[in-house]
């Protein structure tokens, strides 16, 4: 038994193989110019005990050790917590043009962060420290979003980043 494939088909079948490996190749070209790789660092930590100085994470996540602070080798390291419904330090203001280590972690479900008009965007999963370097080019006020639905009070899950100059930043 032998099908019959109309010409017409022949070419949208063609078409389809042609767009999907364009597509394919566009992602991989993307990858590779922007440095975009999936996360291998990848740190447990025990999301109940966040927030108490022993056990997965150390104390790292206790309030008193949030914000932005110099790491022992003098990057500039941010430290953040994800719960239902904000970001914690609610405000956080850092130099422009200077390095940014994120470490960021959850008490509760899993939620993304985002910040327009940079390359800061990740998921903040359960159980797990999401980490992220990033340079901010320019100044101004800058919002950072939840872009993974967390609950009914998802729309209000928002902080900002305050971009200053360089002579403005004082830590």
């Amino acid at each position: 038994m032998k099908f019959h494939v109309d010409p017409l088909e022949k070419k949208y079948i063609w078409a389809i193989i042609a767009f999907t490996m364009l597509a394919y190749v566009v992602q991989v070209y993307y990858a590779t110019a922007h440095n975009a790789h999936p996360p291998s660092n990848v740190q447990t930590v025990d999301s109940a005990r966040l927030h108490l100085e022993e056990g997965a994470g150390a104390g790292e996540f206790m309030e008193k050790n949030l914000g932005l602070k110099r790491g022992e080798n003098g990057e500039l390291v941010l430290t953040m917590v994800a719960a239902r419904y904000g970001f914690y330090p609610q405000e956080v203001t850092v130099p422009v043009d200077e390095p940014i280590r994120l470490r960021i972690a959850t008490t509760d479900v899993l939620h993304g962060l985002h910040v327009p008009y940079s390359n800061f965007n990740v998921m903040v999963v359960p159980g797990y420290v999401s980490d992220l370097t990033s340079t901010f080019k320019r100044t101004g006020e800058f919002p950072l979003i939840c872009n993974e639905y967390c609950g009914v009070g998802h729309a209000y899950m928002y902080s900002r980043f305050n971009i200053v100059p360089q002579d403005e930043f004082k830590l």
